[in-house]
């Protein structure tokens, strides 16, 4: 083909034995590259064994590059804008789609999963290689190594967003998170202990580990705030839990999970009585429930108690079993919803009600006995409508 002819952004491809190598007439078939863009970076190839296919792919890829829907193939690596993305949320640059910005925990929940599910297995690819198939790989690997279905969805959230806004920066154009078949999250009410539970499984224990589950049945703090928790935060004398600070699973110490995290906690008289106790013992520690300096490790205080328990033929529950408990105290002592919302440390009422509703005293037949009680009084029952003077 003569120069003038030539095709800009199709070119043919010769084979390595192919005359023109050495300036002859080309003797073999060859393919034909197809090109799009600008730049080395910028550019987008791709090889056919027709001129006309080439043609034609080079035609459609011209529109798809004009309304911005192509991508090159020098897109950063998965771990570069993972990085970015967790980067970017911890400035507050990277907003959630109401345009609020990330809570920490939500940014260290993102910074686990990616991490510990999605790095390993695609984060040398480049953003614009990863297909469906590679995250639909890891949610089916999640699966068979027995994870629950609510923590593969977590793991993928922050995938979701990275490629919501690689296609957002034109780094991509499709979403290899789209149409992922995913495992159901069923809905389950976790075991409550009842109060009398609660005292036989405290009595079960051996006497160091009472004060940490007492403080959880008692007090309802999350596994990082009981991690974290220090004598200073600890007021015997006003009766008060001062919640200041959590630990991360690292051990690093945190900010609580939100603003409302930062608390003022009520200390029940049977609460104090077991963190008097657990003081004569282990005053000197940096934490409340640590050794030296070092926090306790919840998997292991766990298991410690598992074993106490089956051993007295008790139901085993866990710290966020035991932060249920305490809700449900709360609930039948009669402390009203707003108040019970500061004390569990929740960012809403709606939170509260969510997850502990349920639990608040009430039924149909009382529901309506008030509302013929307020008819009654105002006047709306039936044979009390007022006369008009």
């Amino acid at each position: 083909m003569s120069p003038r002819r030539r095709l800009t952004g199709i070119r043919p491809r010769h084979r390595s034995t192919c005359a023109t190598v050495s300036g002859g007439q080309c003797d073999c078939r060859p393919a034909w590259e197809a090109s799009v863009g600008s730049g080395r970076a910028g550019k987008v190839r791709r090889t056919f064994e027709s001129q006309a296919a080439a043609k034609s792919w080079r035609a459609d890829a011209l529109t798809k590059l004009n309304r911005g829907q192509l991508s090159s193939g020098r897109s950063r690596r998965v771990r570069e804008a993972a990085a970015a993305m967790i980067d970017g949320m911890r400035e507050g640059a990277v907003r959630t789609r109401s345009g609020d910005p990330y809570k920490p925990s939500a940014i260290r929940s993102y910074d686990e999963s990616l991490r510990l599910h999605v790095l390993p297995p695609i984060g040398a690819m480049r953003v614009s290689q990863v297909k469906r198939q590679d995250i639909q790989a890891i949610v089916d690997q999640l699966h068979a190594d027995g994870k629950s279905p609510s923590t593969i969805r977590n793991a993928i959230v922050p995938v979701r967003v990275i490629f919501r806004r690689s296609i957002r920066g034109g780094e991509v154009s499709v979403n290899p998170c789209a149409s992922l078949d995913l495992p159901a999250v069923r809905g389950r009410r976790e075991h409550i202990p009842s109060p009398g539970e609660a005292a036989a499984l405290l009595a079960a224990l051996p006497q160091p580990e009472r004060g940490l589950w007492a403080t959880a049945l008692y007090a309802g703090l999350r596994r990082g705030e009981l991690r974290a928790l220090r004598w200073q935060d600890v007021d015997l004398k006003a009766g008060v839990i001062h919640v200041r600070q959590a630990m991360d699973s690292r051990g690093t110490i945190i900010a609580p999970k939100s603003a409302a995290g930062t608390r003022t906690v009520p200390m029940a008289k049977v609460l104090r009585g077991y963190l008097k106790a657990h003081r004569l013992q282990n005053g000197s520690s940096q934490y409340v429930f640590g050794a030296g300096p070092r926090p306790f490790h919840p998997g292991s205080a766990a298991k410690r108690a598992r074993k106490a328990w089956t051993t007295a033929e008790l139901t085993p529950i866990g710290l966020h079993n035991a932060r249920h408990a305490a809700a449900s105290v709360l609930i039948a002592a009669g402390v009203n919803v707003k108040a019970l919302s500061t004390y569990m440390g929740h960012s809403s009422i709606t939170i509260t009600l969510d997850l502990y509703g349920h639990l608040f005293p009430g039924n149909e037949d009382e529901a309506a006995q008030l509302i013929d009680a307020y008819l009654q009084r105002s006047g709306g029952a039936p044979g009390r409508a007022r006369r008009r003077r």
